[in-house]
């Protein structure tokens, strides 16, 4: 069964603003992803005749002023929800570029080497890498294969190669932990 296609009008300069208002109740969201969302919706309705052209950045900047949108509250609770993932660094900042998040406010919120430590500890628990795995007692030595996939996917979560590989080549649960928090000391 097909949804049946609404016929939208074209907007004017106050349903505009009544799309960006309703985006921004509904979404956590930047500045730059509100434009990106508003210029689409422009595309896709086009523009009233009688209407004088629509000025998106006049609406994204009071939505700003009103403190509807926050770009440095959107990029620390991201930050802290990618993070509680086990997100690496890199992955962070791609994340935080892609939401259109201006450089001085990423650089701000780029997780120090505690935190990042802290992200790779967790995502090699919850996926079971490393000293982490069921077997990986009794199977010491381990996969190589095995190693490969999981240093790659760490690396593919955001994380550094050698931060991947102290993780994964890790004797013992302890000692991965140990390494993770030893960075708390250099503080």
């Amino acid at each position: 069964m097909s949804r049946k296609r609404r016929n939208l009008s074209p907007l004017d300069q106050t349903e505009l603003r009544d799309l960006a208002l309703s985006y921004v109740a509904r979404f956590s969201t930047t500045r730059a992803k509100l434009v990106s969302y508003l210029h689409r919706k422009v595309r896709e309705r086009g523009v009233k005749e009688n209407a004088s052209e629509l000025d998106i950045d006049t609406v994204a900047d009071r939505l700003v002023e009103l403190h509807y949108i926050d770009d440095r509250a959107y990029a620390q609770a991201r930050t802290a929800g990618l993070l509680r993932k086990g997100c690496g660094r890199r992955r962070v900042d791609e994340t935080l570029r892609e939401a259109g998040i201006d450089e001085a406010i990423r650089s701000e919120f780029v997780p120090d080497e505690v935190n990042a430590r802290k992200a790779a500890l967790l995502l090699a628990r919850k996926r079971s890498f490393g000293p982490f795995a069921s077997n990986y007692g009794s199977a010491k030595v381990g996969d190589p294969k095995k190693r490969e996939k999981q240093i790659a996917a760490m690396v593919r979560a955001g994380h550094d190669f050698g931060m991947a590989k102290a993780i994964i080549d890790a004797g013992s649960i302890e000692e991965a932990e140990e390494w993770a928090y030893e960075a708390e000391d250099w503080q």
